[in-house]
């Protein structure tokens, strides 16, 4: 499991194999992968139906989009803002 990020069903799998009383060393030896990350699926996942999650995992996603539309469209605002400040200041100077 060195991919940074695990599918949804991997992740279920993983806490379905816990559940069954797999041990944590066990599991984290076996996928590769730290046991703060398991843990951290566990406390997060553990009682998430499959489809609950790939929901919770595509408005994870639209969110990141959205987040990042709004920091673009807040950065082209500011460049718009300070060319009406600049053609202000041109205009102003051409009637003086």
């Amino acid at each position: 499991m060195k991919k940074a990020r695990n599918k949804e069903s991997q992740i279920v799998k993983i806490l379905k194999e816990f559940k069954n009383g797999i041990d944590t060393n066990n599991l984290c030896r076996k996928y590769g992968m730290p046991k703060a990350t398991f843990n951290n699926w566990r406390n997060k996942y553990s009682r998430i139906k499959t489809h609950q999650l790939q929901r919770i995992k595509e408005l994870e996603e639209e969110n990141r989009k959205l987040r990042k539309m709004y920091a673009d469209i807040s950065i082209d605002n500011a460049i718009l803002k300070d060319y009406v400040v600049m053609l202000k200041n041109l205009i102003g100077a051409c009637r003086t």
